[in-house]
């Protein structure tokens, strides 16, 4: 098994040449359906990875990644929506921010900026709180977060949502961002700053014992998750050209769960794993809703899968392990 475990770096090139094979053998296609298929797949890995580091290394349970997203989303849109449009769409933007037009990278960051701002500020008032109290906590973020932006209405149109968003997210600045991500929260994990955190999740007490920063640590956790959180929002809606207060909700934080928690809490990996086979079953089923007109089952399917699977494998695909990849 030692033989065929490759390297941090021999992994990093095979994860590189996966993503370009993948993105040129997409676009090569011509397929939009494809294309838009494999961007929601990569940012649905993108937000499992982020999740994990999240949840994973320090033992926390947010469920607010999709009120990170709704942040990140909006404040991006409005440096990249159309600027003829903006006084139409958004009248009470002020004339200062709707004359800047930005383009989506730098749009995207600072969404991602914004989203990593507001989770310093929340997550000093939740982080503390423990298991299901910060997962109902985090839950109720995303209602908050909705029903501003509903009301919103100057700002976001409300429930009508924005339309005609430039679809500027290609494939290739998406393939770009993930293999940025799971690079970071690698790295992350296999620092210091990952040990310490791991160190919390197995034992609080005893980490602060050791002189250990756990809150500090935490903080940093869940900053951290929700600026990549944010930055995946704000690519969301130029890939398919709408935005809505509830474009990210309560489905989306239960497939999130899921796919952690199928990977392993903790394992890079398996988020990675688990993010693409829960992806393509969705879609699948999705496909399955559409032709027989039973509407609805995705979500129950799901659900039963998860708790059978976890019947047989309670810590995950791989737990906190990181297999076929030395890490020492």
């Amino acid at each position: 098994m030692k033989r065929l475990a490759l390297t941090p770096i021999q992994a990093f090139f095979l994860l590189v040449a996966a993503m370009g094979v993948l993105v040129l053998a997409v676009e090569a296609s011509g397929n939009g359906y494809f294309q838009t298929f494999t961007a929601l797949m990569l940012v649905n890995v993108m937000l499992a990875v982020s999740l994990t580091m999240t949840n994973g290394f320090t033992g926390m349970f947010s469920l607010g990644h999709p009120a990170f997203m709704t942040m990140g989303a909006y404040v991006a849109v409005l440096f990249t929506y159309p600027v003829g449009r903006k006084g139409f769409a958004m009248p009470a933007l002020p004339e200062v921010i709707a004359q800047i037009h930005l383009p989506l990278p730098v749009a995207a960051l600072v969404g991602g900026l914004f989203a990593a701002l507001m989770g310093w500020l929340i997550g000093r008032l939740v982080v503390h709180l423990q298991t299901h109290y910060l997962a109902v906590a985090t839950l109720g973020l995303i209602i908050v977060v909705q029903t501003f932006a509903l009301n919103l209405d100057g700002f976001t149109r409300g429930g009508r949502g924005l339309t005609g968003i430039p679809r500027e997210a290609t494939l290739a600045l998406i393939g770009v961002s993930t293999v940025l991500v799971i690079v970071l929260c690698w790295r992350i994990k296999h620092a210091s700053l990952g040990r310490a955190m791991l160190a919390v999740r197995e034992n609080e007490m005893a980490a602060r014992c050791f002189g250990i920063d756990a809150f500090r640590l935490k903080i940093t956790a869940f900053v951290l998750g929700a600026g990549i959180a944010g930055f995946c929002g704000a690519l969301l809606p130029h890939v398919v050209s709408v935005m809505s207060p509830k474009s990210f909700g309560l489905i989306l934080a239960f497939n999130l769960i899921a796919i952690i928690v199928v990977g392993g809490q903790g394992s890079i990996l398996g988020a990675v794993i688990a993010a693409v086979f829960i992806s393509l079953g969705s879609e699948s089923l999705r496909m399955v809703e559409e032709s027989t007109g039973v509407y609805g089952v995705t979500q129950v399917i799901v659900a039963v899968a998860l708790i059978s699977f976890l019947l047989v494998r309670p810590k995950g695909l791989f737990g906190l392990k990181e297999p076929f990849i030395r890490t020492s």
